[in-house]
């Protein structure tokens, strides 16, 4: 490949991750000014930028360190400092301290989840992710949010509001299994079934986003913990990496 043709394939992956930051960036501004739903909005356009980055390296196998580190960086300001931000001047603004403890404690778990990502990536499985991941996290803390457009009086039970943020952020950094679909064997088995989810889901999305995005949400993650919970021997050890190659004894 010529050099050109080279460094453009690089840039074009980090330009996605470089918009969804502005995404994040432009839903904390969109909070400062009480435009929550836009602020929403573009979060879940970030997650999607998100998620066409890494597909767009893998392709052009372009995949690099830099580009690992930009991509978390960016996530950091999009899925942990955007949501806690928006989900702050939504519910928790007249809260005083504890609201901003659980908005400041979302946003560290994002962090920490992200840095664990990065410090286990040799060692993660495909399959499934250690702790919810943080788009994940951020969509949740959006969707009560979007649940509260139609439903206001939801922004009237505080101790809820706090307690839903600090659930959420510490499935974060939880060791509980979520799967991530990529080598699913059920999925690579039923790929007709599972395009006529997508564009369901997609169709759900397009016509009612205020109600699908916290039930998918939810599902998603209710789903996974019943999973988890009837499979605890199947997910025993499944996190358990050691430091150092063990040695065999001879």
């Amino acid at each position: 490949m010529p050099l050109e043709s080279r460094r453009l394939a690089y840039f074009i992956p980090n330009t996605f991750t470089a918009l969804n930051m502005a995404c994040g960036f432009i839903a904390i501004l969109f909070a400062f000014h009480g435009e929550f739903y836009k602020a929403c909005m573009f979060i879940v356009l970030g997650a999607i930028f998100d998620s066409v980055d890494g597909r767009i390296a893998r392709m052009t196998n372009t995949q690099s360190a830099f580009g690992e580190q930009f991509d978390s960086l960016s996530d950091l300001v999009s899925f942990g400092v955007s949501p806690a931000i928006v989900y702050y001047f939504r519910f928790l603004k007249d809260t005083g301290r504890p609201g901003m403890v659980a908005c400041f404690f979302f946003m560290l778990c994002g962090a920490l989840r992200l840095a664990r990502f990065n410090a286990n990536i040799d060692k993660n499985k495909s399959d499934y992710f250690q702790g919810l991941p943080i788009p994940g996290g951020a969509t949740a803390a959006i969707s009560l949010i979007f649940l509260a457009i139609n439903f206001p009086e939801i922004e009237n039970f505080k101790p809820f509001t706090v307690g839903y943020l600090l659930f959420y952020a510490a499935l974060m950094i939880s060791n509980i299994p979520f799967p991530s679909f990529k080598k699913s064997e059920w999925v690579k088995n039923h790929k007709k079934q599972v395009l006529m989810v997508i564009f369901m889901i997609m169709a759900s999305l397009f016509i009612y986003e205020e109600i699908m995005i916290p039930v998918i949400i939810t599902f998603y993650v209710v789903a996974s913990l019943i999973y988890w919970m009837t499979h605890l021997k199947k997910f025993e050890h499944i996190f358990d990496w050691s430091e150092e190659p063990e040695i065999e004894a001879k």
